[in-house]
């Protein structure tokens, strides 16, 4: 006997079709005129806008002041970054369970609040608790990846073997240097790994935080627009590229290196 064919997947296709109706739905309810954005007056005018972007200002005065912005934007993603992966490392070991199931649960509790809220949010509180500047950037991204870290990071711990921890600690070593000699060895090539691509990311927001006045590139951003300054938003905008691709080739190069 031949093999009969396969039937159609009667819940992938109540599932297209769910979406389908989803995604024509939220066109319909949002009443979004495609006809208008792409029409003669919505493209000359967006034309005329683009326009007003080149050329950008390239006079050294500015670029020292992008080139100081850029340097404060790095500086901002690092120092969140590094403060949320100590952070994540210290709710991780409840995280994982290593402190009992009620530990576990608040732990978890906590990092699931922190990354909740968005590092955008975190900022404009942060903004009104320590004030416009670069320290409220730092705090907004170190809180939200706090919760990022540790959730990444507990999860490295639950799949890690025991074996080696519980041997050093049968053979009469402490908790705390069974855990540096036993896990944390296994787990620190993922955790630096989790850190350079969070790390990424956070160059990128730390760029946009600064439009609620967190400084740096963004906040230039957000003074040269406001002030129909195109040109000048032009350099910024590329500074953020510039930005972004090199530490994105750097962070790449140090993972590959780490696999």
């Amino acid at each position: 006997m031949s093999p009969r064919a396969a039937g159609p997947c009667l819940t992938c296709l109540l599932w297209t079709a769910a979406i389908a109706v989803a995604v024509v739905a939220s066109f319909v309810y949002l009443g979004i005129d495609f006809r208008a954005l792409l029409g003669r007056e919505s493209l000359a005018s967006m034309g005329r806008f683009v326009a007003e972007f080149f050329p950008p200002d390239l006079s050294g005065p500015f670029l020292a002041k992008v080139g100081w912005g850029a340097l404060q934007t790095l500086a901002v993603s690092a120092l969140g970054t590094l403060l949320a992966m100590l952070g994540g490392a210290v709710l991780a070991l409840p995280a994982s369970g290593r402190y009992g199931t009620t530990l576990r649960q608040a732990a978890r509790f906590v990092l699931n609040v922190l990354r909740s809220v968005p590092e955008l949010v975190w900022a404009t509180l942060m903004v009104l608790a320590a004030g416009l500047g670069p320290f409220a950037g730092v705090l907004a991204l170190a809180l939200h990846t706090t919760g990022v870290f540790g959730r990444l990071f507990g999860e490295t711990l639950e799949n890690l073997p025991r074996a080696p921890e519980r041997a050093l600690i049968d053979s009469g070593s402490g908790a705390v240097a069974a855990f540096l000699y036993g896990s944390l060895p296994m787990a620190w090539h993922q955790w630096l790994a989790y850190g350079l691509y969070r790390w990424e990311m956070n160059i990128r927001a730390a760029a946009v935080l600064g439009f609620v006045g967190a400084g740096g590139l963004g906040q230039m951003l957000y003074f040269h627009l406001s002030l129909f300054q195109q040109a000048q938003a032009a350099t910024v905008i590329g500074a953020m590229f510039v930005l972004v691709v090199a530490v994105d080739a750097a962070s790449a190069r140090v993972r590959r290196g780490l696999v």
